[in-house]
C-alpha cells in the first residue's frame, strides 16, 4: 500500500490560524498540540518514506517540541511479530523538523514491563 503524499505547510499557517474574517489568532493549547503532531509526523514521513502509525508522547520544549513517533519497519505476518521503532522528532517553534534519532526497537506485539 502506498503512502499518501504528505501535505506541504505554508509558512503563514505556522503561528497562526485563520479566523472567520480570515485574520490572524493566536492558537490555543490544543491547536498548538495537535499542529506540532501533524508536522512531527508528516516530515518524519517525508525523510523514512515510511507513514508513521502513531505519535506516542509529545512535549513543549524551549526551543520547540519533541515527539516520539512511531513507525512500522518492518511488516511481518502475523502483525504482533512486526518490527516497530520509537522515533525521537525535535522541532524548532515554527515546526520545521531539525533533528530525528530513533531510540527504539521492538515487535508490535511486545509490552513495556516498567517496575
Amino acid at each position: 500500500m502506498a503512502a499518501a503524499e504528505p501535505r506541504r505547510r505554508s509558512s503563514s499557517s505556522r503561528s497562526t490560524d485563520r479566523g472567520p474574517t480570515d485574520g490572524p489568532r493566536r492558537r490555543s493549547g490544543k491547536a498548538k498540540a495537535a499542529w506540532a503532531i501533524r508536522s512531527a509526523a508528516e516530515q518524519l514521513q517525508e525523510l523514512l518514506g515510511r507513514a508513521p502509525e502513531s505519535v506516542s508522547a509529545l512535549k513543549p520544549t524551549e526551543d520547540g517540541w519533541e515527539a516520539d513517533v512511531e513507525v512500522l519497519e518492518v511488516e511481518r505476518v502475523p502483525e504482533t511479530t512486526s518490527v516497530m521503532a520509537t522515533y525521537r522528532v525535535t522541532l524548532d517553534k515554527e515546526g520545521d523538523l531539525v533533528a530525528y534519532e530513533r531510540t527504539r526497537r521492538y515487535t508490535r506485539g511486545q509490552i513495556d514491563r516498567r517496575g
